[in-house]
């Protein structure tokens, strides 16, 4: 009997030792692969946070506490841990389960959503209720870094920071974008940062600050400066402290005893605060880790090599033909720009940007940039072709009217994945 099937809730990680919640990680990789071979599913995103997921689960007062993932893409491992092992195996089948967040699935489903970047506005509402309603829980947001390409994101950060609400952000860094290394500085500021005694001390210096008599003003707006400066060179998340974040990290993402540590020290301490946590998209993964490949796999996949057991059709599919024909054109016009939001892979648009490569643009899960992005081109005689998934397209349309048709400026949208996907159901 594997160790998942005895847990019938993730409480029992709490009374379990290091060396179990590693052993309850392993076993969640194993069958992650197991089910996700046969019923496809977004594998890459849940391998790499399948430790972040037991040491939170572990360090936080589940379902009491509210976990918030962003998007669904990392939500498995969580799956797994509450209560849902006997079922992964009707995951994205008809009368099984999601294979994103569902409130109407699990108490532990704190929030739904197929969207990137709403997790920290969501979770902010949570907390601000809790406030309200004069409760007392704690309220974890968790996102990938890919969501910071998303102005959401930083409205919620904007608005969360200000706040000075007690509310805690889990930053996955899956080393897509804006990984710093791990090394031996990072976990000595890590264990620093963490340390209850350099909060007290801080916070009493930023009192004593506060209160310095005005003849010392100068004095003062010495030493924060040097603060301030210090604190720039040595943090790497000086943005989010700057947004009113007390910053934690980087770490080790896949290192139990840090994740552990730092967690049980952060859910301590008060106030809007960010665990910077570095982990590596489809780590485990038999066939190797290639974050983009193994980003999704389709059903019926090999889990050793990741090849499809079923051979495909020799014919290209639509997407390869549209990328294909969309950079030939542009061989022909020299106007002809495409822009894709964060999917180069998924649109075809990665043909384009290798036959053209000045005039691709992939500007990241920002798809109502990417619309009004073309409307400027399109005033200055630029051609520009905007790809974006259908489901994806539903956040420009404020930027298709008002920003395209009602100034009749000459954009084509191509709007990909336009059938029905029954499996990701309906976001």
């Amino acid at each position: 009997m594997s160790i998942l099937d005895q847990m019938q809730s993730p409480e029992a990680l709490r009374t379990m030792s290091r060396d179990q919640l590693r052993d309850v990680a392993a076993a969640i990789r194993v069958r992650l692969i197991e089910v996700c071979s046969r019923t496809g599913g977004h594998i890459g995103a849940g391998l790499g946070v399948v430790e972040l997921s037991v040491a939170l689960h572990a360090a936080f007062d589940t379902p009491r506490d509210q976990l918030v993932w962003d998007v669904g893409h990392q939500g498995y491992p969580h799956k797994l841990l509450t209560g849902r092992n006997d079922s992964l195996d009707s995951l994205r089948q008809e009368g099984g389960i999601s294979g994103f967040l569902k409130r109407t699935e699990s108490e532990y489903d704190t929030f739904g959503a197929g969207h990137a970047a709403t997790a920290i506005s969501a979770a902010l509402g949570m907390a601000t209720a809790r406030d309200l309603n004069g409760h007392n829980f704690k309220v974890v947001a968790v996102l990938g870094d890919g969501a910071l390409t998303c102005g959401l994101a930083y409205e919620g950060l904007n608005n969360a920071g200000a706040s000075a609400r007690d509310f805690i952000v889990i930053l996955n860094d899956n080393e897509m974008s804006i990984a710093p290394n791990v090394g031996a500085m990072s976990k000595y500021l890590t264990s620093i940062q963490r340390n209850p005694l350099y909060n007290r001390l801080r916070s009493a210096i930023g009192s004593v600050m506060d209160a310095t008599p005005p003849k010392l003003a100068a004095v003062a707006t010495i030493v924060r400066k040097w603060e301030e400066s210090v604190k720039a060179f040595l943090t790497p998340g000086v943005l989010f402290e700057e947004l009113g974040f007390r910053y934690f990290g980087p770490i080790d993402g896949h290192d139990i005893d840090v994740l552990m540590d730092t967690l049980v020290a952060v859910r301590g301490f008060s106030g809007p605060r960010l665990v910077h946590v570095i982990t590596q998209k489809g780590k485990g993964f038999p066939a190797g880790e290639h974050t983009e490949k193994w980003h999704a796999l389709p059903a019926g996949h090999d889990p050793a090599t990741g090849k499809q057991l079923k051979v495909s059709s020799a014919n290209a599919g639509y997407t390869a033909v549209f990328g294909k024909g969309l950079a030939e054109l542009a061989d022909e016009n020299d106007k002809l720009t495409a822009i894709t939001a964060a999917m180069p892979s998924g649109t075809g648009t990665g043909i384009f940007a290798a036959a053209h490569p000045q005039r691709f643009f992939d500007v990241g899960i920002a798809e109502g940039h990417a619309v009004t992005f073309a409307a400027g081109l399109a005033t200055q005689g630029i051609r520009p072709v905007c790809v974006i998934y259908s489901t994806f397209l539903q956040r420009a349309y404020d930027n298709i009217i008002h920003d395209v048709a009602i100034q009749h400026l000459p954009v084509v949208f191509a709007m990909d994945r336009a059938g029905l996907v029954g499996e990701d159901g309906p976001t």
